[in-house]
């Protein structure tokens, strides 16, 4: 099983970029107007359209939970290595769970976490936890409930 999102972009090589390192994956499909990214792990089918304009909403971010801490290690160095800026979160509370995380956005502005579950957590957020204070200007849903 996988999970299908299409997400419009107005510079497809540019997202092309950005996913190929935040995946790790080559496009099986990439065209002028549009590319298709299919991965299993995660379990997904990435297709990335071309359009003039995006509207992003705001209610919304992205993530790939790992199950080894890692490959958010792993991650944060292919995004580094791919150019990209990234925001690394170690041992924090977020969402009632101590995480280890690296945040990403891509060419539309989209945010993306790769994070690590070391511990689940009857606290909502630490003190010093950047996910919520942070990006809540970016994305007010980060922690939203």
């Amino acid at each position: 099983m996988k999970t299908h999102v299409s997400l419009a972009t107005r510079d497809l090589d540019a997202s092309v970029r950005f996913y190929r390192a935040l995946l790790n994956a080559e496009p099986a499909k990439h065209y002028h107007d549009y590319a298709l990214f299919l991965t299993d792990n995660p379990g997904l089918e990435l297709a990335l359209v071309l359009r003039p304009q995006v509207a992003l909403s705001m209610e919304a971010h992205y993530g790939i939970a790992v199950d080894d801490p890692g490959l958010v290690d792993n991650a944060i160095e292919r995004l580094k290595s791919a150019g990209l800026p990234v925001d690394v979160e170690t041992g924090e509370t977020c969402c009632y769970a101590t995480q280890n995380k690296v945040w990403a956005t891509d060419p539309d502005g989209r945010r993306w976490e790769t994070y690590y579950v070391i511990a689940e957590s009857e606290e909502r957020e630490s003190e010093d936890m950047t996910c919520c204070r942070e990006h809540r200007d970016v994305d007010p849903a980060c922690c939203a409930g």
